[in-house]
């Protein structure tokens, strides 16, 4: 290329069209090639062709190289573009590979598009009973995470959490690059998380190493919850459904926003909270069949517990519990009660014929699970129409209050006098829980009030404040201007006591008289 041939240094002796390709059209329009316009000779057109040189024919040559070399790259990264998508498609329909529970109509996908396209969706807020009756129509298996996002930002909105129960602003990608002390326990759980499902079956595959970076940067977040079996399968729902970053910002958002963390500390107390609200649940609507694990001593821990802390991920459908977590994003934790009574109700023919300890809990752990697809649509529907707030927060009151009777009472000598005893109290709580449940209610909205009563305080005070040393910046710039004023004008003009005031200055100090000018 850099010393050309004898046929170019003698073009006399070369034709053009061994070198490149010239159509008819090309030449009677006058274009070379490269449908460039061939140099004008000034004479009419005829069948000869003007004359090049060994110059030309180089231009040529590199221009059709750097055409071909440029095309080659486009198509390469053509092909890494189409490769990239069709991976991206791969991972979100391998992602979403399960059966879900009830079709969501037209009208309903219809209604999803237009609110989670709306201007102003995560600042604006929504009608609540609008949004639940939404939730309830049915939610495409492909717009999960995106409504999860809205009813995420629709509590916030509603709910302002206080400043000390926020989570801790670290960014996801900062906390990725810290080591954790709980990596040995998240590896061992990487391959008990959804082992039968495709995304994340792969051992040390894409969906194992989101899950990890997930569980770890959830870990250094919250120091004192730190790793606990379950937040896995939670974790791992919500990156079914979403990228890494917005599933952290969920999971943080189920943990601080809707106190699930609670039922994670080392102490678990709000898990046997819980456990003695679902038991009471059960004492209230299904006397049968609370007598029933009573009989064989089968407490809600035995089997509820996994429910409470995985969200029923650890052993139910993936339809259904993407379903479930539409109701805890849009109701909270009354959700899980829920749908475990609505489950323990609909197999309590079942487990009543059960007549022993291990049967029943082998029913309850193995056969309970494996639903229907009609099954799971029932219990939906009876999760819509339940509405189990008020005895819920009364149990809680309940329960602490027990607690408290058995930490003044001390040890009793027997158990019938214990059972005796708590039986009087027991009579006694059930005439006083509405009263501390109306109290409970309006204490709680009091505090919520004076938080935001203090918050609005402190910015108040925080820009009276920076008022004040405003104006007192500016006294200070016009005191000054007024001396300076004073200063120039003649001595005759000034009283005595402005006389004084220029001797001595403001703060009453000798000072050396003015010039006059």
């Amino acid at each position: 290329m850099n010393k050309p041939s004898a046929s170019m240094q003698h073009p006399d002796h070369c034709d053009a069209r061994e070198l490149l390709p010239l159509s008819p059209s090309n030449s009677i329009s006058g274009l070379d090639p490269f449908g460039r316009p061939l140099p004008f000779t000034g004479g009419p057109l005829s069948g000869e062709r003007p004359k090049k040189t060994a110059a030309d024919y180089r231009g040529l040559w590199k221009t059709a190289i750097h055409q071909q070399i440029l095309l080659l790259r486009m198509e390469k990264e053509n092909q890494r573009l189409e490769e990239a998508s069709r991976d991206e498609l791969h991972i979100r329909k391998m992602k979403l590979d399960y059966q879900e529970v009830g079709q969501c109509s037209k009208d309903a996908q219809a209604l999803w598009e237009r609110k989670l396209t709306a201007p102003g969706r995560t600042t604006v807020l929504q009608d609540k009973e609008e949004v639940y009756r939404a939730v309830c129509q049915g939610i495409p298996k492909s717009r999960h995470g995106e409504v999860w996002l809205l009813l995420s930002h629709q509590h916030r909105l509603r709910n302002r959490l206080p400043q000390r129960h926020h989570a801790p602003d670290t960014p996801y990608q900062d906390l990725l690059k810290q080591l954790t002390a709980q990596q040995h326990s998240i590896l061992v759980d990487l391959g008990r998380t959804f082992p039968t499902h495709q995304y994340f079956s792969a051992q040390l595959g894409a969906g194992q190493l989101s899950l990890y970076n997930l569980l770890k940067a959830y870990s250094l977040l919250d120091t004192e919850v730190g790793y606990c079996q379950g937040i896995s399968f939670v974790a791992g729902v919500l990156l079914l459904h979403m990228s890494e970053e917005q599933a952290f910002d969920m999971l943080k958002f189920l943990m601080y926003d809707l106190g699930i963390r609670r039922q994670y500390r080392p102490d678990m107390v709000s898990l046997q909270v819980q456990m003695y609200q679902l038991s009471r649940l059960l004492h209230d609507y299904h006397r049968e069949l609370y007598n029933h694990f009573e009989e064989h001593e089968i407490c809600p821990s035995l089997y509820a517990a996994p429910w409470f802390l995985t969200l029923f991920a650890s052993q139910f459908p993936l339809g259904f519990v993407s379903r479930i977590f539409d109701f805890v994003f849009a109701q909270g934790t009354e959700a899980i009660f829920k749908v475990a009574l609505c489950l323990l109700s609909s197999h309590e023919g079942e487990i009543v014929e059960c007549d022993g300890f291990e049967s029943i809990v082998d029913y309850l752990k193995t056969t309970l699970p494996n639903l229907s697809q009609t099954q799971m649509e029932q219990t939906i529907a009876k999760v819509m129409d339940m509405d189990i707030s008020k005895q819920l927060h009364a149990y809680e009151v309940e329960y602490h209050v027990l607690q408290d009777e058995m930490i003044e009472a001390g040890p009793l000598p027997d158990d019938s006098d214990r059972l005796e005893k708590l039986e009087k109290t027991n009579t006694q709580l059930k005439k006083q829980n509405m009263d501390l449940l109306e109290k409970l209610q309006a204490a709680r909205q009091k505090i919520q009030t004076l938080e935001t009563s203090m918050e609005t305080f402190l910015s108040r005070e925080s820009k009276m404040k920076h008022m004040i040393r405003s104006l007192e910046q500016e006294k200070a710039a016009h005191q000054k201007t007024i001396e300076r004023m004073r200063s120039c004008l003649p001595p005759d003009t000034l009283t005595d006591v402005e006389m004084t005031q220029i001797k001595t200055g403001p703060n009453g100090k000798a000072k050396t008289a003015a010039k006059k000018p």
